[in-house]
C-alpha cells in the first residue's frame, strides 16, 4: 500500500517535465497568476502580483499583502491579506493610482489595515485570471472576486454570527465615502496616485450588497464618525451584517468611473442582473477567446504552463482608460486637463520597456486592441501637447528614450492605422526635437542634434543609453517618414541621425562609451559600470542597442567573426560588475549575477534582444541554443518563474515570441528573426481570419538546432520572415536536429535587415 501511495509522487516531477500534451483545451486553465509573486525589493522574480481582470480592462484586482500603499501589494511569502484592492499598477516601482479595497472581517470594530489583516495560506487559495478565491483563516471567511471590464463581483461566505462586517478603505491622500443604508449602496471616490501630476483625479466607485447591512460607519483614519458621508486625507466604511447563519453568503457589486459617480453606475450595467456565477463564466469565456488566437502542442506540461502563463501577462498593460457613457460614447478622463474628452485613451505602460516586443506582438496577433491605443495616444497628444514615454496614469518622470517613435512606427508600417496619421506623425517630430516635462520628448535634444550624440560631461545622466536609443528613434521616424511620402529633406534627416550610434562606438573597447562635449571619450572607463553612461546595465549590455544597424555594428566591430566571439564573451565572462553609480547592489544586479550567464542580465530590458544577433554574423545555431537555456533556466510557471522584472508585458512577450520560434529585433521593420520554436505544433489564429501554423515534428529538449526551414512546403534559408508572409496564413515548417546546421543562414543573403546593407 504503501509503494501505492508513493509512486506517483514519485512520478510527478518527470511527468511534469517530459510528458506532453497533444493539444491543450481550456486555456485559461493552464494559467498560474501567481507566477512572478515571489519577488521583493531586493530581488524580483517577476514582480507581479495575481491580476484578476479581464484582458485589456480598465481595472484590475488583486489580494492585498502589503501595507497600503506599498509597491508590493502582493507577495508569495505573505502571511496575512489585509484588503482585495483594485488596482491599476504597472509595477511596484510605479506604484498604484485611484485604489481602494474591501475587506470582510468577524466580531471586530475596526477599519486599521493591521488590525484587520488575516492569516491565509496557499493550499485555500484559487487564482486564475477570472477567479479567485481564498479563505481568510482568521474570520471563517472566504471571499470570492470575478472581474468585468470596469467592475466585479464579490461574494462573501461567513460563518454563523451576529457581527459581521465589510471593510471599505478608500485610501489617504484624499478620498470620500457616502453610505446610502436604503439602498444598501456605498459610493466613494480614491484620489490617491504615486507619480506625476494629475489634475482633477479621482476614481469614483460604488458598491452595491445584495444583504441590508444592519449599522454601518464611516471612519477618518482610525477614528469613529458619527455620520453617513465624509471626505477627508483617510476615509474608509464599515458595514455590519446580522445574524449570518453558517454558510450565508453576502454578494457585492463593484464599479468604478474615473469621471463621475453617474459614470460608475453606468459601468455597473456590465454585470447588470447576473449573478456571480454567471459573471465568473462570462469572464472565464472572454479569457479563453482571447488565448485561442495561438494553440500550442507538443509541449510538456510545464512549457505549456510556462506560454499561457506569459501570453496571460502580455494582454494586460496598458490598461483602458476610456469608458462608455450613458449614450454609447466612447470618452475619457484626461489627467492633463481634468476635463472629460471623447475618443480613446490607455494608460499604465513604459515604452523603453515594451516597444521592443510587447506592441509588436499586438500589432501581429491584437491589431484590433493597438489600433484602440494608437488612438489613446492621438488623444494624449492632443490633450496634454506630448506623447507619454512612462503613462501612469499620466506622464511620468522616469526612464529614458523617445520610443513612442517606435511604438506608432511600428504599428502603422503593419496596417495598424489610426483616423489621423499626418497629427500623430506631428506628434513624433515634436518629441523627437524637443524636451518636455515628466521624460517627454528629448532631454539633451540640443547636443543630440548638434554633436549627434548627448554628453557625458553636461550633467545628463545615462547619456550614453539616451543617444543609443535616440538613434534608433530616429530610424523609426525615417521608416514612418519614407512610408507617408514626406519630404525628401525630412526623411534624409531622420535617416543620418540614426547612425548617431557610432558616435559612441569606442574603436580601442570595441564598445559603447559616454563621450564628452568636446569630443574625447569619458575617461576612466570601465564597461562593466552600471549605470552612469548607461540605463540599468553597462557597457556589454547597451552595446548591442542598434536594432536597425547590427551589420553597421558588426564592421565597426572588425567583421563577423569579431562580432560573435565578441557575443560569445557575454555569455564566458564572470557576472562582475561595478555598482558605485547606485551606492548599492540594485536588484537587475543580483539577478545577472546569480543566473550563471555571465554578463547576459535578461532579467532588464536592453540585452534581451542579443541573443539573436548571431543570426546577422552567419552563426544561427548559437542563437538556437541560447534560446533554449534561456527559456529552459529563467522561465517556470512558478511563483519565481522570472528572472527579474516582468515589466508590463515585455519579458513575457519575449518569451511568447521565442517560443513560437522569431522575434522581432527590430520594430519599425517588417521582419522577425528566427530563433528556435518550442513546441511541435502552434497555430495562429490571425485577426483577418488566416492561420499560419508553425510546426517542428522531431522537436524535444535535445532537438533544438534547426536543419531547414520551409515556407508554403518550399525551402527557406532567410534567418527571418517578414510580417506579410505570416499574415498570409499558410504553413512554416522547422526541421529539428540535436546537432546544429552550420550551413544554413550564413551567407550575407540570409542576414536580416540592416541599414547600411539596405540599397
Amino acid at each position: 500500500m504503501l509503494k501505492k501511495i508513493i509512486l506517483p509522487f514519485l512520478l510527478l516531477p518527470i511527468l511534469s517535465f517530459a510528458q506532453q500534451i497533444p493539444k491543450p483545451t481550456d486555456l485559461v486553465e493552464w494559467i498560474n497568476p501567481l507566477m512572478g509573486t515571489d519577488s521583493s525589493y531586493e530581488l524580483s522574480n517577476g514582480n507581479t502580483y495575481p491580476s484578476i481582470a479581464l484582458p485589456w480592462g480598465m481595472n484590475a484586482w488583486t489580494p492585498q499583502t502589503g501595507n497600503n500603499g506599498n509597491g508590493w501589494q502582493y507577495t508569495y511569502d505573505a502571511k496575512k491579506i489585509r484588503g482585495f484592492k483594485q488596482t491599476h499598477q504597472p509595477s511596484p516601482w510605479m506604484n498604484d493610482y485611484g485604489q481602494f479595497s474591501l475587506m470582510p472581517i468577524v466580531g471586530k470594530e475596526t477599519v486599521d489595515e493591521e488590525q484587520r489583516a488575516s492569516w491565509f495560506s496557499h493550499k485555500a487559495e484559487i487564482a486564475k485570471p477570472y477567479y479567485y478565491s481564498v479563505y481568510l483563516a482568521d474570520y471563517d471567511v472566504t471571499t470570492e472576486i470575478s472581474p468585468t471590464e470596469r467592475a466585479a463581483a464579490f461574494r462573501f461566505t461567513f460563518p454563523k454570527t451576529d457581527d459581521a462586517a465589510i471593510v471599505i478603505d478608500a485610501y489617504d491622500r484624499g478620498s470620500y465615502i457616502k453610505i446610502i443604508p436604503e439602498e444598501n449602496k456605498i459610493i466613494g471616490y480614491s484620489s490617491r496616485y504615486a507619480r506625476g501630476k494629475l489634475t482633477n483625479f479621482k476614481n469614483y466607485f460604488v458598491i452595491v450588497f445584495d444583504t441590508q447591512f444592519d449599522l454601518s460607519s464611516i471612519w477618518s483614519d482610525k477614528t469613529k464618525m458619527d455620520v453617513l458621508e465624509l471626505s477627508g486625507s483617510h476615509i474608509s466604511g464599515l458595514m455590519h451584517f446580522k445574524n449570518l447563519k453558517k454558510g450565508d453568503q453576502v454578494n457585492a457589486k463593484v464599479a468604478s468611473s474615473f469621471i463621475s459617480f453617474e459614470q460608475a453606475e453606468v459601468n455597473l450595467k456590465e454585470i447588470g442582473r447576473d449573478n456571480f456565477e454567471t459573471v465568473k463564466q462570462k469572464a472565464k469565456e472572454t479569457w479563453n477567446k482571447t488565448l485561442n488566437t495561438i494553440q500550442v502542442e507538443g509541449g510538456s506540461i510545464d512549457q505549456v504552463r510556462t506560454f499561457y502563463s506569459t501570453l496571460y501577462r502580455t494582454l494586460f498593460f496598458p490598461m483602458k482608460m476610456y469608458e462608455i457613457d450613458a449614450n454609447g460614447k466612447i470618452v475619457h478622463y484626461s489627467p492633463y486637463s481634468g476635463k472629460v474628452m471623447p475618443g480613446y485613451r490607455f494608460a499604465g505602460t513604459g515604452f523603453w520597456d515594451t516597444f521592443r516586443a510587447l506592441y509588436p506582438f499586438l500589432n501581429l496577433m491584437y491589431p484590433s486592441i493597438n489600433r484602440e491605443m494608437q488612438e489613446g495616444l492621438l488623444n494624449d497628444y492632443k490633450d496634454g501637447g506630448w506623447l507619454p514615454e512612462w503613462s501612469s496614469p499620466s506622464y511620468s518622470d522616469i526612464m529614458i528614450g523617445n520610443n513612442s517613435a517606435s511604438v506608432v512606427a511600428d504599428a502603422y508600417l503593419k496596417g495598424v492605422k489610426v483616423n489621423d496619421i499626418s497629427t500623430l506623425y506631428e506628434g513624433l517630430l515634436h518629441g523627437a526635437n524637443n524636451e518636455g516635462p515628466q521624460a517627454t520628448g528629448r532631454k539633451g535634444v540640443e547636443y543630440y542634434n548638434k554633436l549627434g550624440y548627448v554628453p557625458y560631461d553636461v550633467n545628463i545622466n545615462e547619456s550614453a543609453a539616451r543617444t543609443l536609443e535616440y538613434a534608433y528613434d530616429d530610424f523609426a521616424i525615417y521608416q514612418l517618414a519614407k512610408a507617408l511620402n514626406r519630404p525628401k529633406e525630412e526623411i534624409d534627416l531622420y535617416k543620418s541621425r540614426s547612425l548617431n550610434y557610432t558616435t559612441l562606438f569606442d574603436p580601442e573597447t570595441k564598445l559603447m562609451r559616454g563621450k564628452n562635449k568636446d569630443g574625447n571619450f569619458q575617461s576612466p572607463f570601465n564597461p562593466l559600470k552600471w549605470g552612469d553612461a548607461f540605463t540599468e546595465g553597462n557597457s556589454w549590455h547597451y552595446s548591442w542597442s542598434v536594432f536597425h544597424d547590427i551589420d553597421g555594428l558588426t564592421q565597426l566591430m572588425g567583421g563577423y567573426k569579431n562580432f560573435t566571439a565578441k557575443l560569445d564573451s557575454v555569455f564566458t565572462m564572470p557576472p562582475d560588475f561595478d555598482a558605485s553609480y547606485y551606492g548599492e547592489t540594485i536588484h537587475e544586479i543580483r539577478e545577472m549575477q546569480i543566473t550563471n550567464m555571465g554578463q547576459y542580465a535578461h532579467g532588464n530590458q536592453p540585452i534581451q534582444h542579443m541573443i539573436y544577433l548571431y543570426n546577422y554574423a552567419g552563426e544561427p545555431w548559437k542563437t538556437q541554443y541560447w534560446i533554449r537555456e534561456v527559456m529552459e533556466k529563467l522561465y517556470k510557471p512558478t511563483p519565481d518563474g522570472y528572472c527579474g522584472d516582468e515589466d508590463n508585458g515585455q519579458t513575457s512577450a519575449w518569451y511568447v515570441f521565442s517560443a513560437l520560434g522569431f522575434y522581432p529585433v527590430c520594430p519599425a521593420t517588417n521582419q522577425y528573426v528566427l530563433g528556435t520554436p518550442l513546441f511541435k505544433k502552434v497555430t495562429l489564429n490571425l485577426e483577418n481570419g488566416k492561420q499560419f501554423i508553425i510546426t517542428a515534428q522531431k522537436n524535444n529538449a535535445e532537438n533544438k538546432y534547426i536543419q531547414q526551414v520551409k515556407l508554403n512546403k518550399k525551402g527557406y534559408n532567410f534567418n527571418w520572415i517578414s510580417h506579410e508572409n505570416i499574415l498570409k496564413g499558410g504553413t512554416f515548417d522547422f526541421e529539428m536536429s540535436k546537432t546544429p546546421n552550420k550551413k544554413r543562414g550564413t551567407t550575407k543573403e540570409a542576414f536580416p535587415f540592416s541599414l547600411s546593407t539596405t540599397k
